[in-house]
């Protein structure tokens, strides 16, 4: 992509444990404070994992429009449509006079759980004497639903809400690939653009991964164990790390041709240079090899024509396990050798499906700023993590070009390349 073809971002929301909002989320990352501290949203003493990066400062009903529009949205849905709502304003689309059919969103999205809450009285109904009683679900339980709640769980609901909103009538589309959703999310907007389907695309992602059936149902053996110092829990590279920590939060960008971009007469905040995904498929007890990580890394750096030593720094994925960190460490030393790398998870772990978007957002602000933010908690390095990791201090870039890392545990990898030029 060249010239008049880039692909620009034109406007950036998000809503995040550090900050809601890009300059209350930049100063919390200058000054190092961390989103992480003990679960509020409900009872964790029982659980294996008791704090979280929550989103504390967020109120859905000063936002959404129109208000009963909450009824249907989960809590993923409203971090979602905040985000985009901050973007889209950001790039003056308010004012742009679209033609509505021109107007694409693509999100990321996480498998969505129902509030235990909304469960309660349907569990109840089917009680006889106190034993539950299967035969009486599809009798009495189903009236104590609301009649539209299947629509606050569907993960496509983020991106029908936003294109609702803003009257978007180009395609929607829903991306839900674990944590590289949202990157993928964004590779797919830019799709659409060069497709010639839309002029202006919002994407990105939002989940929510702060609720009790994921940690009751499944094992807490990738998470972290630091309940006396949930601050210091998520410490991605870092030789003393134990697991990840759970979170929520919101990203989006507007995408747009940097042509269409001049003719409104809006600046840019970015060029996305390119974008690569790859897959390393894993068996169960079979460990990664970082294949996936590497080639998505090095396809990315072909496709944007650029060398390891053009690249200002590397954001992370950083998830502060002890084998992927290591893997992951080793496959962005392989490719990109002494690089600069970044890691946002340290500020507020794993947001599931907004992890990319919220982490890209970090890598455009840093590009904005000419300066690298620092990894939190990263105190001693590991061998084993052979990379030039960021912290104590926010870092100058040396060059305004940004790689975005992302990976699942299931083996997929993504990779974004940005500048600032």
């Amino acid at each position: 992509m060249a010239g008049g073809d880039d692909i620009m971002i034109t406007g950036i929301g998000v809503v995040s444990p550090i900050g809601l909002g890009c300059e209350a989320y930049a100063r919390s990352m200058a000054e190092g404070r961390s989103g992480v501290g003990p679960l509020t949203r409900f009872d964790a003493r029982r659980l294996p994992m008791r704090f979280a990066a929550e989103v504390t400062d967020y109120d859905p009903k000063k936002v959404v429009k129109p208000r009963k529009s909450l009824k249907v949205m989960s809590r993923d849905i409203q971090l979602s449509y905040g985000a985009a709502q901050m973007a889209f304003d950001e790039a003056i689309l308010p004012t742009a006079g679209l033609a509505p059919e021109r107007l694409a969103v693509v999100f990321g999205a996480d498998m969505i759980y129902c509030e235990l809450e909304e469960l309660e009285l349907t569990f109840r109904a089917c009680l006889e004497e106190g034993v539950f009683v299967p035969a009486r679900w599809g009798t009495q339980s189903m009236e104590e639903l609301y009649p539209l709640w299947m629509l606050k769980y569907l993960p496509n609901m983020s991106a029908c809400h936003i294109g609702i909103v803003h009257d978007a009538r180009g395609p929607n589309n829903t991306i839900t690939l674990g944590e590289i959703s949202s990157l993928a999310a964004v590779a797919e907007a830019v799709r659409v653009i060069e497709r010639g389907a839309a002029d202006v695309v919002i994407a990105g992602g939002g989940s929510s991964r702060l609720h009790p059936m994921p940690l009751v149902c499944r094992s807490d053996r990738l998470f972290s164990h630091r309940h006396e110092e949930p601050e210091q829990a998520s410490r991605p590279f870092d030789a003393r790390r134990d697991g990840m920590v759970n979170g929520e939060g919101a990203g989006a960008v507007i995408l747009e041709r940097r042509s269409h971009a001049e003719r409104r007469g809006v600046p840019t905040l970015a060029r996305l240079v390119s974008y690569a995904s790859r897959c390393e498929p894993l068996a169960d007890g079979v460990p990664a090899t970082g294949l996936a990580i590497r080639n998505s890394l090095q396809a990315a750096l072909e496709a944007a024509d650029l060398l390891p030593e053009q690249i200002g720094h590397v954001n992370a994925h950083g998830l502060s396990t002890v084998e992927h960190d290591r893997v992951e460490a080793q496959a962005i030393h392989d490719v990109l050798g002494e690089v600069p790398v970044t890691a946002p998870k340290s500020y507020f772990g794993n947001l599931g499906a907004g992890t990319g978007a919220v982490e890209l957002v970090a890598s455009l602000l840093a590009l904005r700023d000419s300066m690298i933010p620092a990894t939190l908690n990263y105190e001693q390095p590991d061998a084993a993590c052979p990379i030039q990791v960021v912290h104590g201090t926010a870092q100058p870039a040396a060059h305004p070009t940004a790689v975005v890392l992302n990976q699942t545990t299931t083996g997929q990898a993504i990779t974004v390349v940005l500048s600032a030029d």
